[in-house]
C-alpha cells in the first residue's frame, strides 16, 4: 500500500528543487504528471542516463504539451480539473498570461490545492524576483559566517533542498485540511525560507541574543570548547571532529586515547579544559591528532565509544553499508546502461515506503496514456491534438 496512492498531481516546473518536492510525492504512490514545454531541448545525460532527472523526475509521468496554443492550455485546464494538486515554480506573471495562476485553475477546480515554490515568499515588493537559489542564500546571513576568517563567503547549496522537502510537507498538510474540510488553498514555499530555516540555529541565536558574534565566521581555535565542534587534522591531511561538550565525562577517554594523563594538571578540570588552558589543550590535542591517520583515529575512537569521527567525502555514504540498508541511497537497473546508484528515500514509513516504480520519462513519454486514462480522450481526438500541434 502506498500512502498518496489516491493523489492526482499535476506539476508545471523548470527547476530541480521544486522538481524534487513533487517527486517526493511521488516516492508514496501520488500519480504525479509532469507538463513539459513541447519541443523542449533533451536533458543532457552524463554515463548513458541522466543523473539530475533520475532524482527530481523519478517516478512521474510526462506529458508534452503547446503552453503557447490555447488547445494546449486547455489540456493542462483539464488535467487540473481531474487533480487535487497543482504544483508549479513559474513566475506569477507567467502563470497569469497563460491562465494558469491559481485564481484562473479554481475556475476549474474549486478545491484546488495551488502549491508554488518561490524565490522570495507570495507577498512583499520582492515577490516578483527569480527563483534563484544563491541569491536567496546571499540573503539568510549564513554564507559569511561559514569559512574560516579572511575567507569569502560560502554558499552551501543546500537551501534549495530544504525548500524541496518543505514543498512536500506544505502539500501534505494542505491535503489532511482538505479531507477534513473539502477546502483547497494557496501553499507557497520559498528559497529564502528554506535558507533561513537551513540556518536556524544560528538565525534563531542571532534573534535571541543578537550581538556582533554571530555576525562573523569564527576560527576554529576561537571555539570556546577544545572537545565540542572543533576539527583536529590528521597526519594524511584529514579531519577528526569531536562531540564532546561534558568534557568531565568524556575527557577520561579521550585522554586514554591521545595517551595524556586523565589527571594532567593543566587539563584537569573542565574550567582548565573549556577556560585558562583552552588554546593550550587545542594546541596539544593538534598535535597528537597529527601525529597518526584519520583510519586510525576513526578505528580508536569508534572502539572506545567516544563521541567523534572522520570527516568524509562522498565517496563514504556511496558504499556506507548503513546508508544502503536505510535506502538513503539505492541501486537501479537501467537499460543500456546496467546497475547505478541515486539517492534514495529520506523518510521511513513502516507500513507505507517510499517506492521507486519508474525512472525519470523520457519527455513526452506518457502524454497519450494520461490523456487517455485520466481525461478520457478518444485515439481520434488525440491524433487531431497531435496533428494540430497542441500535444506532443
Amino acid at each position: 500500500m502506498s500512502a498518496l496512492q489516491d493523489l492526482i498531481v499535476v506539476e508545471l516546473t523548470s527547476e530541480f528543487w521544486s522538481g524534487v518536492g513533487a517527486a517526493l510525492l511521488a516516492d508514496f504512490g501520488a500519480t504525479v504528471v509532469r507538463i513539459e514545454a513541447l519541443g523542449a531541448a533533451a536533458r543532457e545525460c552524463a554515463g548513458g542516463w541522466d543523473a539530475e532527472a533520475e532524482l527530481a523526475q523519478r517516478n512521474k509521468r510526462s506529458v508534452s504539451v503547446d503552453l503557447g496554443s490555447e488547445a494546449g492550455r486547455d489540456v493542462v485546464r483539464e488535467l487540473v480539473a481531474g487533480a487535487q494538486v497543482f504544483v508549479t515554480d513559474w513566475p506569477l506573471a507567467n502563470l497569469t498570461e497563460i491562465g494558469l495562476d491559481y485564481t484562473h485553475l479554481c475556475k476549474h477546480r474549486p478545491d484546488l490545492i495551488y502549491a508554488r515554490g518561490s524565490g522570495f515568499g507570495p507577498l512583499g515588493p520582492d515577490r516578483d524576483l527569480p527563483a534563484i537559489d544563491e541569491l536567496a542564500a546571499a540573503r539568510t546571513g549564513m554564507m559569511p559566517i561559514l569559512p574560516q576568517p579572511g575567507q569569502p563567503p560560502v554558499y552551501a547549496g543546500a537551501g534549495q533542498m530544504y525548500t524541496a522537502v518543505m514543498l512536500a510537507l506544505g502539500v501534505s498538510i494542505a491535503l489532511h485540511h482538505w479531507r477534513e474540510t473539502g477546502e483547497g488553498q494557496e501553499v507557497d514555499v520559498s528559497l529564502l525560507a528554506g535558507n533561513m530555516y537551513g540556518a536556524s540555529l544560528d538565525l534563531q541565536a542571532f534573534l535571541a541574543m543578537g550581538g556582533e558574534r554571530f555576525l562573523r565566521p569564527v576560527s576554529r581555535l576561537d571555539a570556546g570548547n577544545p572537545m565540542s565542534g572543533v576539527l583536529y587534522p590528521s597526519a594524511d591531511g584529514r579531519w577528526v571532529c569531536l562531540t564532546m561538550p561534558d568534557t568531565d565525562r568524556w575527557w577520561p577517554g579521550l585522554a586514554k586515547l591521545v595517551d595524556l594523563a586523565v589527571d594532567d594538571p593543566r587539563f584537569a578540570t573542565h574550567d582548565k579544559r573549556c577556560g585558562e588552558n583552552r588554546l593550550l589543550m587545542m594546541q596539544v590535542l593538534e598535535e597528537k591528532f597529527r601525529a597518526k591517520s584519520a583510519e586510525h583515529w576513526k578505528r580508536v575512537l569508534t572502539e572506545q565509544g567516544l563521541s567523534a569521527d572522520v570527516i568524509e567525502a562522498f565517496d563514504f555514504p556511496a558504499a556506507d553499508p548503513q546508508v544502503l540498508t536505510n535506502r538513503y541511497i539505492v541501486e537501479l537497473e537501467r537499460p543500456g546502461v546496467g546497475k547505478v546508484k541515486s539517492l534514495g528515500f529520506p523518510v521511513f514509513m513502516s507500513e507505507t515506503p517510499a517506492r521507486l516504480d519508474r525512472g525519470a520519462p523520457a519527455l513526452g513519454q506518457h502524454t497519450a496514456q494520461i490523456l487517455h486514462d485520466l481525461l478520457g480522450y478518444s485515439e481520434d481526438r488525440i491524433r487531431e491534438l497531435r496533428a494540430s500541434g497542441a500535444i506532443g
